[in-house]
């Protein structure tokens, strides 16, 4: 994987909105993952030129920058935007955080903390990075506290009264997959097609997997408005009983003998 550039990092070009630059690095950070690497550890120095080329470009202040020294220097801009900043400048405001929480929770991975810990050692801690809000002029609203109604209210009131949007979450989607008691205790690779969005998604089930668990895939649910994050995925699983006891259960319904 090339280093010299950010963009070239992540395979995007530099007309790409903020939304495909998440969207990509997600990916590869899924795929170059030290919890799906562990037998190549060189995939941890990729993981790495990834988290901080998605710290930077996923900034706009730090993108313009970065790109203005792109511009007048060529190739050698990028030295020249590492060279001024250190990492702690890098990551700070950052929601990386956040992608490598979304992860741990839909495949099992370790949270951000113990992965950063492990590239970064304790210097991680003053990365100072970007937690879950919606500011407006001075003022945090949390979404927690403007559910429903209370929500679209507040939110229409910002809108006539500045003119501005407040980001919203995407809905979430719910729906069911159907798994062999077999495979569900060895886990594996799942394809699902995902209607909404008329896409095949392979989902990584964990071992040993039971009846009415949930398991969440982050950001594939419906999509924000205003810049707001997509919602999630919920995949609830159903096991498939054996052939004869289903049978046997389909019989006794027909066949129950009246009291």
């Amino acid at each position: 994987m090339p280093t010299d550039d950010y963009y070239t990092r992540l395979g995007v070009g530099p007309q790409a909105s903020t939304r495909q630059i998440k969207a990509a690095y997600r990916r590869l950070a899924l795929e170059h993952h030290p919890d799906r690497n562990r037998d190549h550890p060189a995939e941890a120095e990729i993981m790495k030129q990834l988290n901080e080329a998605y710290a930077v470009l996923s900034n706009p202040v730090k993108r313009r920058e970065y790109d203005a020294l792109r511009q007048q220097f060529g190739s050698s801009g990028h030295s020249r935007y590492r060279n001024a900043h250190s990492q702690q400048d890098i990551f700070s405001g950052s929601d990386i955080n956040a992608v490598f929480e979304e992860m741990a929770r839909a495949f099992g991975f370790r949270g951000f903390e113990d992965i950063f810990r492990d590239f970064y050692g304790q210097e991680y801690q003053r990365f100072e990075f970007r937690r879950p809000r919606a500011s407006v002029r001075g003022f945090v609203l949390k979404r927690s506290f403007t559910p429903g109604l209370l929500n679209r209210i507040v939110r229409s009131a910002v809108h006539r009264l500045s003119g501005i949007e407040l980001p919203e979450s995407g809905a979430h989607i719910q729906d069911r997959v159907y798994l062999d008691r077999s495979f569900a205790a060895a886990g594996g690779a799942y394809a699902y097609y995902l209607r909404e969005h008329a896409k095949k998604l392979i989902v990584q089930i964990p071992p040993g997997v039971r009846e009415g668990q949930r398991i969440r895939l982050a950001g594939m649910g419906q999509a924000g408005k205003a810049g707001g994050d997509p919602g999630d995925l919920f995949l609830e699983v159903r096991l498939h009983r054996p052939f004869l006891q289903r049978l046997k259960q389909v019989f006794s319904r027909f066949f129950t003998p009246n009291a």
